[in-house]
C-alpha cells in the first residue's frame, strides 16, 4: 500500500481550526475549545507525517483494474 500526502487544504484547515478554536471558541466553552483544539492538532500532525512519508510520484502511478 502506497503512501501519498494529503491535500494543503487539508494542512490550511487544520491550522485555521486550531487558530479560531483557541482564539475565539473559548468566550463560549473552554471544554468545546479543548476538544476542537485536540482534533486540529491531530489533523496538523497527520498532515507533517503524510509530507515526510509520502512522495508526490506515488500518486500519479496507475492502480491495476479489478478482474471481475
Amino acid at each position: 500500500m502506497a503512501i501519498a500526502p494529503l491535500k494543503t487544504s487539508f494542512l490550511a484547515a487544520s491550522m485555521i481550526g486550531f487558530l479560531v478554536s483557541a482564539l475565539y471558541i473559548p468566550k463560549f466553552s473552554i471544554t468545546w475549545a479543548f476538544a476542537f483544539g485536540i482534533i486540529f492538532t491531530i489533523m496538523f500532525i497527520a498532515s507533517m507525517i503524510s509530507m515526510v512519508r509520502g512522495t508526490p510520484d506515488e500518486q500519479l502511478y496507475p492502480r491495476p483494474k479489478p478482474l471481475h
